[in-house]
């Protein structure tokens, strides 16, 4: 009972959820390097899919090189904790007129060991999670101005 009264009194409070019906007909070019195509792969993912050049709505990224900084070392100075850190641009078009634009940064810390095979899958695992950020935070962000700028037209 509890429930369908939460339901009625969502319904009448004017909410619509952010994905109901609204257009993500979103349009992603292709990224340059690696981390540019993991990029998009996960921004089509939130997209619904990948769209073809004719979509209304064009979203063009560019990715910046990933940074690192220690983040802990040791009393010998070996570092043990770093962090990377990923900066985006970006700029959402309909047509030619820029809807808008900004950038976007994600980062996580991951453990730094001195063992190679480790050190690369703890490194390649901090670059995918940040990454998969990264998408979240650009791609709720476009959703979110594509269904302001459908509900002003």
């Amino acid at each position: 009972m509890k429930k369908y009264l939460c339901c009625l009194m969502l319904c009448a409070c004017g909410f619509t959820p952010m994905f109901s019906g609204e257009n993500t007909d979103i349009y992603v070019p292709a990224i340059s390097g690696i981390n540019g195509i993991e990029l998009r792969n996960a921004l089509n993912s939130k997209f619904g899919g990948q769209k073809d050049a004719t979509a209304p709505y064009t979203l063009t990224v560019s990715l910046r090189n990933p940074t690192t900084k220690y983040k802990a070392l040791e009393p010998t100075g070996d570092a043990t904790w770093q962090e990377i850190q990923l900066k985006a641009d970006y700029t959402l078009q309909h047509g030619d007129e820029t809807i808008a634009s900004g950038t976007e940064v994600a980062s996580e810390s991951y453990t730094f060991v001195r063992y190679l095979v480790a050190a690369n899958a703890s490194y390649n695992n901090a670059v995918t999670n940040t990454i998969t950020v990264l998408a979240d935070k650009i791609g709720t962000r476009a959703i979110a101005d594509v269904a302001a700028y459908e509900r002003k037209k």
